[in-house]
């Protein structure tokens, strides 16, 4: 059983930057992809960006192409979202997910595990 436990969100203004990470523990951090998701009020849970097992490959989304990026460190079973000019519409509760094995997913149901989520806000 994998846990997953995030921070770094928080209350920010639009253009401001922010880093989440993502601590995993009970597994094999390196035989996970890992991604991150988030859900605004009233709106479905959506794909933010994904990396591989080793973090040689990645995956984001077309909204937050070119101002997210997604990082992982397997010597500290840590995952990164480096999210810089952020708007007001990424407001949401953004989750980290693990999905066991060496491809890359976007959809909620291919992935296993899942944090508790952290809130970014960001007014405008």
């Amino acid at each position: 059983q994998v846990q997953l436990v995030e921070s770094g969100g928080g209350l920010v203004q639009a253009g401001d930057s922010l880093r989440l990470s993502c601590v995993a523990s009970g597994g094999t951090f390196s035989n996970y992809a890992m991604g991150w998701f988030r859900q605004a009020p009233g709106k479905e849970r959506e794909f933010v960006a994904a990396i591989s097992w080793s973090g040689r490959s990645t995956d984001f989304a077309d909204s937050v192409k070119g101002r997210f990026t997604i990082s992982r460190d397997n010597a500290k079973d840590t995952v990164f979202l480096q999210m810089n000019s952020l708007k007001p519409e990424d407001t949401a509760v953004y989750y980290c997910a693990a999905m066991f094995g060496m491809g890359l997913g976007s959809r909620p149901d291919l992935f296993d595990y899942w944090g508790q989520g952290t809130q970014v806000t960001v007014s405008s």
